[in-house]
């Protein structure tokens, strides 16, 4: 079993920054790939970025890439999320997620966080 956590998140104006983090109960969380999703208001969840179980492959949504980067510390048990240059279509509920086959599927992922709150301001 593993649990996940959020951190981060708050309220920050376009163009800053903020730096989520996804710590990770459990030893074989460093075998898993993990991912970050985000939800807006009446919107779906979407895929936002994953990383692979030892850091060397990333995947993006092409809405943030360029300016998004995932990276894990696995000796940490943790994930993070560095958001530069933030824009307020940005804003949403981003959830961590670990365990899958397949990187971009919501479905697919089979521990969830419970979310951090992001709010991008203009």
């Amino acid at each position: 079993q593993v649990q996940l956590v959020e951190s981060g998140g708050g309220l920050v104006q376009a163009g800053g920054s903020l730096r989520l983090s996804c710590a990770a109960s459990g030893r074989t969380f460093s075998s898993y790939a993990t991912g970050w999703f985000r939800q807006a208001p009446g919107k779906e969840r979407e895929f936002v970025a994953a990383i692979s179980w030892s850091g060397g492959n990333t995947y993006y949504a092409d809405s943030v890439k360029g300016r998004f980067t995932i990276s894990r510390d696995n000796a940490k048990n943790t994930v993070y999320l560095q958001m530069n240059s933030l824009k307020p279509e940005d804003t949403a509920v981003y959830y961590c997620a670990a365990a899958t086959n397949d990187y971009y599927s919501s479905s697919s992922y089979r521990y969830w966080g419970q979310g951090t709150q992001v709010t991008v301001s203009s």
